[in-house]
């Protein structure tokens, strides 16, 4: 495996990872500005909407035609939340031209075009989007904010980082908010999108057995000659030197609910870019596997959860702890977990917890290239963080991570919030 970057104009580069480990090609597309609430919706609404057509293929029908005609390629795309940045992404993936019987296909180049159509090329109609496509999107779209309360983990998980980062990008939803789709048309979005085209930071990916004269194929793609350079609208994540709260803050709500949902938001005040790696195995042992102490603790001897565990945001320096509780044991489980927390801090774990943590992040780094969209994700967090790390270099430094390093981290956490979901 090879992996490349090139800068095709100013804000825009080429990423290309070489292999021949796969029998198909990956390409993507990824649009990355800052996250505003001015603007968090209607990004929303234009990575829908892009998908419904391009001046070539002003259909979805016509779309998946062109997926059909391409060997059964697959068409995807989405929107996400990554920092203060929120990323629409694009991709085809297609069989490698190496697998078809037939010399005069080029799978990889066409699937290009196609992709670059969708995005750079939307259908529109007098200057506009098409206001149908618009008016069926921003509904969908509503009943997709509408419904992130079906899921209460997730729900209860986003309600944190809400309360956690009030009028901060991060505590922005990443699809937006009903109030602000009233204000929406056609000619305001495509207007918008025309903007966001000329600003944004846009990065191409592509993945497979590829050839060397790739990135010239891409310079003279009429989509991409005809993008500006820029210097890129987004955020580059600062995860250092966060100040630590003096006060926890306790949020409850009520809701028709059979099972508690208890999320604690961690701050992390990390000095140092390398104490990540650190935070990485502080997160396991406390939370992030089976082996961990929350899921022996206070799941498996306690029995005073049904789910119990944590996860590490780098790009915030935040880890929040979920647990799904019997709504009765609420102050158990609590002073339990605050008890977890503490003896982390005061070195209450072992060796063998250190290097059980080490083996399942270490596996899952492994696997990292096993998969073409991980391997693109991987690149991608690199591409945003502004830094380079080859996946050995990622291990070796897991790997060097000792028991004070991650007494150093826990002591350097603090409760920011805790938030409930009972009945």
């Amino acid at each position: 495996m090879q992996y490349n970057e090139t800068e095709l104009k100013k804000g825009i580069k080429l990423h290309t990872i070489s292999t021949n480990k796969f029998k198909t090609n990956l390409m993507a597309v990824f649009l990355t500005t800052k996250l505003t609430r001015e603007d968090v919706t209607k990004n929303a609404v234009i990575s829908a909407l892009l998908r419904r057509g391009s001046k070539t293929m002003p259909s979805q029908e016509e779309i998946s035609k062109k997926m059909e005609e391409l060997y059964g390629a697959s068409f995807d795309c989405g929107i996400d939340k990554t920092g203060d940045n929120q990323v629409i992404k694009f991709y085809i993936e297609t069989i490698n031209d190496n697998f078809v019987n037939n010399e005069n296909t080029e799978i990889l180049k066409i699937a290009l075009e196609s992709l670059f159509d969708i995005v750079f090329n939307p259908y529109t109609e007098n200057n506009a989007f098409k206001k149908e496509y618009v008016e069926q999107e921003k509904n969908n779209i509503k009943q997709r904010i509408e419904a992130k309360i079906d899921n209460k983990a997730t729900y209860s998980l986003e309600r944190c980082i809400e309360e956690m980062y009030k009028d901060e990008p991060f505590g922005l939803f990443r699809l937006g908010y009903v109030e602000d789709l009233k204000q929406l048309d056609e000619k305001n979005l495509y207007e918008y999108y025309k903007e966001l085209i000329s600003t944004c930071k846009i990065d191409i990916f592509v993945s497979g057995d590829i050839q060397t004269t790739l990135s010239d194929v891409i310079k003279k793609n009429n989509n991409i000659e005809k993008l500006v350079e820029r210097n890129a609208n987004y955020n580059i994540p600062n995860p250092l030197n966060k100040n630590l709260p003096e006060k926890e803050n306790v949020v409850q709500e009520s809701m028709e609910v059979t099972q508690g949902k208890l999320v604690i938001g961690l701050d992390i005040n990390m000095d140092k870019p390398e104490k990540r790696y650190a935070a990485l195995l502080y997160n396991s042992i406390l939370g992030g596997s089976a082996n961990s102490k929350m899921f022996q603790n206070v799941r498996e001897k306690a029995h005073l959860a049904y789910v119990a565990g944590s996860r590490y945001l780098r790009y915030k320096s935040n880890i929040f702890v979920n647990c799904g509780i019997e709504i009765k044991n609420y102050g158990k489980a609590l002073e339990l977990i605050r008890k977890q927390i503490d003896d982390m801090k005061d070195g209450n774990f072992t060796e063998k917890d250190i290097e059980d943590a080490k083996t399942g992040i270490i596996a899952s780094i492994k696997a990292i290239d096993d998969e073409q969209d991980t391997e693109l994700t991987y690149y991608f967090g690199q591409e945003l963080a502004a830094e380079e790390v080859s996946l050995e270099d990622y291990m070796k430094k897991v790997q060097s991570v000792n028991k004070q390093d991650i007494m150093d981290i826990a002591n350097r956490i603090a409760i920011n919030t805790v938030y409930f979901l009972k009945d």
